[in-house]
């Protein structure tokens, strides 16, 4: 399915049979370079916690695993980000900006390939997350980012949403390649994007935004005290 330039549809970040995050988008193409998408600052989002509104990133996987989770909705905090989710590809790539809405970076985000879902007026695309990722500064100089988190969290394969450390990073040495060689994206387009300013920013998740995730999961083994809600 293709996605018409303009429509809102949600971007959701799956982990297992869970929703880790959720963020409205607007479509800005849907073409073979791949879907390009804005998530506006201000945009009203949600993203997984536990108990006491604490998130994946606040506390050890080996404590994580242990909790119960909700979804806590909120407002997108900072500049916006224009988002390219390449076809079939095991990653996408994302625009940064500083306040001032001026180019600061691309942020290569490592992810199985998406898989696009449409339920009567809403739409989307859900991924599942595989936590390390690339940054590229202007210049093209990169680094790998969240290494330590990638190689935590690997210690715990019964719970972990990633199977292949492996083919992880070979997906983040090929695009490193296409960075150093300053090929599409990296190569200038879209850094000078500007949103168009008539364009309604989506301050309320529209109903159905939680439906479950559409990606194929094994079963979930947990164990000890565990408990996934």
């Amino acid at each position: 399915m293709s996605f018409r330039s303009g429509k809102i549809i949600l971007h959701r970040n799956t982990r297992h049979d869970r929703i880790g995050w959720v963020r409205p988008a607007r479509v800005i193409s849907d073409d073979e370079r791949g879907l390009l998408l804005w998530v506006a600052p201000g945009s009203r989002v949600a993203h997984e916690v536990d108990q006491d509104g604490l998130t994946l990133r606040d506390m050890p996987f080996g404590d994580w695993i242990r909790q119960s989770y909700q979804l806590a909705q909120l407002s997108w905090n900072g500049p916006g980000v224009l988002k390219l989710v390449r076809p079939d590809a095991a990653h996408s790539v994302w625009w940064f900006r500083d306040e001032a809405g001026r180019f600061s970076g691309w942020y290569v985000n490592l992810e199985e390939p998406a898989i696009r879902w449409e339920d009567g007026d809403l739409a989307g695309v859900d991924i599942v997350d595989q936590d390390l990722d690339v940054w590229v500064e202007p210049n093209l100089n990169w680094r790998w980012k969240d290494e330590g988190e990638f190689t935590e969290r690997l210690g715990f394969p019964d719970h972990y949403w990633v199977p292949d450390a492996a083919a992880v990073r070979a997906e983040g040495e090929r695009v490193i390649r296409d960075i150093e060689a300053a090929r599409f994206p990296f190569d200038g387009t879209w850094c000078d994007f500007v949103p168009d300013p008539s364009w309604i920013t989506p301050t309320e998740l529209p109903p159905g935004w939680d439906r479950p995730p559409v990606l194929p999961r094994p079963p979930l083994r947990v164990r000890g005290a565990a408990a996934y809600t």
